[in-house]
């Protein structure tokens, strides 16, 4: 009977549907760990979280069953056991799934039982629901395994315990979202305390898609202490002991880069990082050299090229500055400043010449229409850049333009992946204010921050003329978005009225653009996106009128 129990936490990067790439990352961190009892690796690991519609093709079930094999059978003689997850078809069902491997074979098989069906989650369209789990048997000890979503909840913990589970296994695809840190850990705790049971919570890491994984893996204790915790934002192999599982301690970390103390952190920090990482594994994992992003001067260009620059490295990173007539000369020069300081690739084309030949060919045009000419110019012009060097167009615009319709279709709106989407614009600001006190000298000039936001569309334009300020407009939209709260809470937050349905009013009238917008980054606990889901025909705001 063995003694002491020894755990490694693998944090891994896996990509959805590459099975040979996520089974040669469990065998690399199985065997750095193979002097341990367990190796413990994230939810649905063996074939990437989340695979969506992935999991409806029996081909792609059937592809898994034989990465699978394949791994047991490379991983015959490992010493250590490993528990990894990946889906099951069972009896014409198929189920989010937990393996137990050990010595080239399947021990033991746990099914999640609550499935999540909300925000960015559907697993009750793809899975189906398993029956509340018994605690695993060992070497010796009686493992309570729990999938992610059930660990949120009592009733799958206390069941474990009921039967004699001696510690606690939680297996994690849990997304990133701005202070969510603190609800995974309130939840543990929870868990913890109710049942005085240790509990190793293992987290995917990398980006998905619009989702980040932010890692964050970590050892508590039965008395809801953390006695080991790994790094946010990269890939890690955590170490740890348990003394029949009663006690977690004498953690070490096998990872490159940060050590884990500094995981407490600046929430402007956090969500650069989210943003980087996200940015970083969306362009690499799809295969683009790079990206090309429209400058002009602006803030939101400029905090986009920052992130780029620092996700890719900037000679993978072109900046283009397309003035018109409309373009002032900071505009061009903050440009410019801001991209040799980023030492990214830099061009500048003006499009004097296209327009003339718009106005040419479509007398009359003035207005929001002869604005509205130029960002589609521009898209024009970077779409075929793109074509032409493999670069994808990064779009540039951020959460409160994208609210209420401050955005032009087939103009700025174009892109194959925007940065900033969920990010308000007081965000952009307080962003890239840090983003300037993490190097020797800032790489975003102060004049850009500083100066009143405009699109340059036509003469002494600013943002403020059509939009109440930023500070306003954000919670105005925060409380609408995130808090679904109605008019008159708003109001008593100090807002007016009238400025209060004004925004209402665009934002359920800017859905249209929305649905055609790139996809972007999740930060807030309500993205646009699948996290929010109105309707585009929609008279129900018509009701703020009476």
């Amino acid at each position: 009977m063995t003694l002491h129990l020894k755990i490694a936490l693998a944090q891994i990067n896996p990509i959805v549907g590459n099975l040979r790439y996520n089974s040669d990352k469990i065998v690399e961190h199985w065997q750095r760990a193979d002097e341990c009892d367990l190796v413990v690796f994230s939810e649905l690991a063996l074939c990437g979280y989340p695979p969506e519609d992935l999991i409806l093709k029996p081909f792609f079930i059937k592809q898994c069953e034989n990465a699978l094999a394949d791994l047991l059978s490379r991983t015959a003689d490992f010493k250590a056991a490993a528990l990894i997850g990946a889906p099951v078809l069972h009896e014409e069902k198929i189920y989010n799934a937990a393996h137990l491997i050990e010595g080239g074979k399947i021990i033991a098989t746990i099914f999640k039982h609550h499935l999540p069906n909300y925000g960015v989650f559907d697993e009750q369209r793809i899975f189906t629901r398993g029956p509340l789990p018994a605690p695993v048997e060992f070497r010796g000890h009686k493992l309570g395994i729990m999938i992610c979503e059930d660990m949120w909840y009592a009733d799958v913990a206390a069941h474990l315990k009921n039967q004699d589970a001696e510690i606690f296994i939680v297996p994690n695809g849990s997304p990133f979202e701005a202070d969510k840190e603190d609800a995974r850990m309130n939840f543990a705790k929870a868990r913890v305390t109710e049942n005085s049971l240790p509990l190793v919570y293992v987290n995917q890491v990398g980006g998905q898609d619009e989702l980040i994984f932010d890692g964050g893996s970590f050892v508590m204790n039965k008395d809801g202490e953390i006695t080991g915790e790994a790094p946010y934002f990269q890939e890690s192999l955590l170490l740890c002991h348990s003394d029949r599982a009663e006690r977690l301690e004498e953690s070490s970390q096998q990872t490159s880069g940060e050590d884990p103390s500094t995981n407490a952190r600046d929430d402007n920090e956090v969500i650069y990082k989210a943003l980087v990482l996200g940015l970083k594994d969306y362009v690499q994992k799809n295969n683009f050299p790079g990206v090309l992003i429209g400058m002009s001067g602006g803030i939101d260009s400029a905090l986009s090229a920052a992130i780029a620059a620092d996700a890719l490295g900037p000679e993978h990173v072109t900046c283009v500055m397309m003035p018109s007539q409309f373009t002032s000369d900071d505009s061009l020069e903050d440009a410019r400043s801001c991209a040799d300081a980023l030492g990214v690739n830099y061009d500048t084309i003006p499009i004097d010449q296209p327009m003339s030949a718009f106005t040419t060919i479509i007398p009359g045009l003035e207005g929001i229409a002869h604005e509205n000419i130029q960002p589609r110019i521009r898209a024009t012009i970077l779409m075929g850049l793109s074509n032409k060097s493999g670069l994808m167009l990064l779009s540039t615009g951020n959460k409160s333009e994208m609210a209420v319709g401050y955005a032009t279709l087939y103009g700025d709106m174009c892109g194959g992946f925007n940065a900033l989407k969920d990010l308000y614009k007081t965000q952009v600001y307080a962003l890239s204010n840090w983003r300037n006190t993490q190097g020797p000298s800032p790489v975003i000039p102060e004049r850009i921050i500083t100066k009143a936001p405009t699109a340059e569309l036509k003469d002494n334009q600013t943002d403020q003329d059509t939009l109440p300020e930023y500070a306003d407009l954000d919670d105005i939209l925060s409380c609408l978005i995130e808090h679904d709260m109605g008019i008159e809470e708003i109001v008593k937050r100090g807002h007016d009225k009238d400025t209060v349905a004004r925004v209402w009013k665009m934002l359920d009238r800017a859905e249209y653009k929305r649905r055609q917008a790139p996809p972007g980054i999740k930060i807030t606990s309500r993205a646009f996106g699948r996290d929010r889901r109105y309707p585009i025909t929609n008279h129900f705001v018509n009701i703020i009128e009476n």
